[in-house]
């Protein structure tokens, strides 16, 4: 800055710059002023109040702040007589005196006299005062202790340490030291004013001392908040610059319709993506489900057509690991198939009722299952009954999940109500609506719930603790059946929805906008799946017989020769 050159990295000084973090051992002293100016080059004092200035269009940045961050990021990127210079130009010092000379103190182990300063500093706040000195306080005990001065060690903590009356177990590990000097011994606490000062940084207000890399945080989070705002960001590898404002177009959405997959004899459903991306299951009204397999290009062709069912297949569910499938007749039975063979290894039914949900347990080795009866029923995989809930635990036709901690279970246990139910302390939380659910689904980080309600409204709600309402998304349409939404793209930043009308809707999750309203089925489009591997892949399933596969339009010319099913598909919005 003004053209003052830096000699050397900071990392390389044994000097302390501003900042403060130079290792620094034990008995070892700066003798440079800390701030990173000379005794003869110090700033002039901050300015009053009633001087205090703005820079930006905006009038909401505080001059004095601004200046001083950037001080502190010059001296962090070891630009350290650039941020002297900062400081002497600017009259805006880094830190006032009171804070430079406590700073020192710590640094030359003057503790005692630091601990003086740190009250003349510090703010009001008689807590903070005395969880900072209970930091200096024990530094000085350990390096008591390391000058094998025991009794003085015994002093401190008796006097000085105790009185505090703060971490009274903190304090018993203290004087186990005493009792029996040992290596547990917090040597690197002993041997780092630095990190000391590190921690203290971190108790005291941010007006007495800026956080290390405040800078480098503001823009890091101007960074993410440009992201989460644009409506089209879907790719990891769309590169983020300081130059300009963020911005993303909708080619990044898949909206081109890449393959249509015919190979059902009925309506489709559901479908679902396997874990890992490399598989998709789908079933149907033909009593059939048909598990695809993506390949290295993105085409789909079919695996295994998997028979057996005698009434349609409602749905399927994924083991955690991907080598298992569950498929789920319409109240009849699941079956439990290997996906590398296309083989039924296990059937799972009960007399006087109807299978109507499933899902699996995050350690794959047991099975969560929905009865018409309204009970839902915990199996192990050879088909061993573990535990069952009875009562209304869920409806005739339901959706079923598990978090991932494989203790709370949800589903539809009345027609306005999501239960959510802890198997193991029984206790319940419910998620009420004002329409009736139809289905829903659970984000990837179980923090959120998609709900789908009668009146063509899906909800967004936040079930960490009590559960609320964080958004909802419109514009679909669903008069008679059972429409399906999912959560999708880079961080599940979208939410794409089914609808009555023949087309795919996707929605912006953040601000709820609808971004694309995909035309191409010929018949109502019952369920989405969006891949977890690929934010650039999206299927839909239809009661025109068909399975979309959508992806980039940048995609469509390498999709012209993918088989599905014998067949040469490849379109782009018709079929």
């Amino acid at each position: 800055m003004g053209g003052v050159e830096d000699e050397e990295p900071a990392l390389k000084r044994m000097k302390l710059s501003s900042k403060g973090l130079v290792a620094l051992s034990n008995g070892s002293s700066s003798k440079e002023p800390v701030g990173g100016l000379s005794r003869d080059f110090m700033a002039r004092p901050l300015p009053s109040k009633g001087d205090e200035q703005v820079v930006g269009s905006k009038g909401v940045i505080k001059k004095e702040e601004f200046v001083r961050i950037i001080a502190k990021a010059l001296y962090s990127l070891g630009y350290g007589k650039s941020g002297a210079h900062l400081e002497e130009e600017s009259g805006i010092p880094l830190h006032s005196p009171g804070v430079n000379l406590f700073m020192q103190q710590i640094l030359d182990g003057n503790l005692d006299d630091s601990v003086a300063t740190l009250r003349k500093i510090a703010p009001a706040d008689e807590s903070v005062v005395r969880s900072a000195s209970f930091l200096i306080l024990e530094q000085k005990f350990f390096e008591l202790l390391n000058r094998e001065k025991v009794m003085e060690a015994l002093k401190t903590l008796r006097t000085e340490i105790t009185p505090l009356c703060i971490n009274s177990s903190r304090i018993r590990e203290l004087s186990s030291y005493i009792v029996s000097p040992s290596p547990r011994l917090d040597i690197g606490r002993v041997k780092s004013r630095s990190k000391l000062l590190e921690e203290l940084q971190k108790l005291l207000p941010p007006t007495v001392m800026i956080p290390e890399k405040r800078l480098e945080h503001l823009v890091e989070q101007a960074l993410i908040l440009q992201r989460e705002a644009c409506p089209f960001h879907n790719s990891l590898d769309k590169e983020m610059s300081l130059y300009s404002d963020h911005h993303c177009g909708k080619d990044q959405i898949p909206s081109s319709t890449l393959q249509i997959l015919d190979a059902h004899d009925d309506e489709v459903w559901f479908v679902q993506f396997s874990h890992n991306g490399k598989y998709l299951a789908s079933a149907s009204n033909d009593r059939t489900a048909i598990i695809w397999e993506v390949g290295i290009n993105g085409g789909l062709t079919v695996k295994h057509r998997l028979t057996g069912h005698q009434k349609p297949v409602s749905s399927v569910s994924w083991s955690p690991n991907d080598h298992e499938l569950l498929t789920c007749g319409v109240e009849e039975a699941i079956r439990r198939w290997d996906v590398s063979t296309g083989k039924c290894i296990q059937l799972y039914e009960k007399a006087g009722t109807g299978l109507v949900s499933c899902t699996w347990f995050p350690c794959g080795k047991y099975i969560l299952c929905g009865f018409s009866d309204k009970s839902i029923c915990m199996w192990e995989l050879d088909g061993k009954e573990v535990e069952s809930w009875k009562g209304q635990k869920t409806l005739k036709i339901s959706d079923l999940e598990i978090m991932d901690n494989g203790k709370e279970i949800l589903s539809i246990c009345k027609p306005n109500s999501v239960l959510l139910f802890n198997r193991e302390t029984k206790d319940e939380r419910f998620i009420e609506e004002y329409q009736p659910i139809t289905a829903f689904s659970l984000s990837k980080d179980n923090k959120f719930l998609l709900v789908n309600l009668l009146n063509q409204e899906i909800h967004l709600w936040n079930i960490e603790g009590d559960p609320r309402l964080v958004g909802k998304y419109k514009g679909h349409r669903r008069t008679r059946f059972i429409i399906r939404s999912c959560f999708g793209g880079l961080k599940q930043a979208f939410i794409a929805s089914g609808s009555e009308d023949s087309q795919v809707y996707i929605w912006h999750r953040s601000s709820g906008e609808l971004i694309e309203a995909l035309p191409g089925h010929s018949g109502s489009v019952n369920c989405v799946s969006w891949n977890p591997a690929n934010p650039h892949m999206l299927a839909s399933a239809s009661d025109d017989r068909t399975i979309r596969i959508w992806g980039l339009n940048s995609l469509h010319n390498n999709y012209q020769n993918v088989p599905s099913n014998g067949v040469h598909h490849y379109c782009n919005g018709g079929s």
